[in-house]
């Protein structure tokens, strides 16, 4: 199997910031009359369900951010053979995205701390969420930053973990 490339060899990444960075970006007065909208996953292997869901939640708002899984964090939500692409290149790809604004990479397996910091005005998850299913302390933090909450529909047919096993098969 062929080794993946290492990510200092991509490009600079113009839209990847670290948090403290995106809060900053959010707290200028220029971007208190836009309408901010965050989502966040794993995006192991972009595929259409993504591409379509990232287009719909950039039409709720102003600009898109996303909050990246990290390595560690997608690790403890998928397992250890995941993720299959390193966190550096997952973002790349989002970056080269016209409707993402920007993004973070946080590690943790819930993402309540780096709600209350960026305080998204809107907050997309994709339809196979629900506001039962969505995690306590993360509903807890959007309504504590006042947060519109929005499910969007998912495109029927499309998961990284199917697509995993798609290619498995064909190898």
């Amino acid at each position: 199997m062929q080794e993946i490339v290492n990510p200092e060899h991509l490009p600079a990444n113009s839209k990847l910031f670290s948090l403290e960075e995106a809060v900053g970006i959010r707290n200028r007065p220029e971007y208190h009359t836009q309408k901010i909208v965050l989502t966040n996953g794993c995006f192991d292997l972009l595929h259409p369900g993504h591409l379509f869901f990232l287009r719909n939640a950039a039409k709720l708002g102003d600009q898109l951010w996303i909050a990246l899984n990290g390595d560690v964090s997608v690790q403890k939500i998928k397992g250890p053979k995941r993720p299959i692409l390193p966190e550096a290149f997952r973002a790349y790809s989002l970056a080269a995205l016209d409707c993402v604004s920007g993004l973070f990479i946080f590690q943790s397996s819930r993402l309540d701390a780096e709600i209350q910091a960026f305080k998204p005005d809107v907050y997309a998850k994709a339809g196979d969420y629900s506001i039962k299913t969505l995690d306590g302390r993360e509903k807890h933090a959007l309504q504590l930053v006042g947060s519109r909450i929005e499910f969007l529909p998912f495109l029927a047919g499309f998961s990284t973990t199917d697509l995993i096993a798609r290619i498995c098969e064909a190898t």
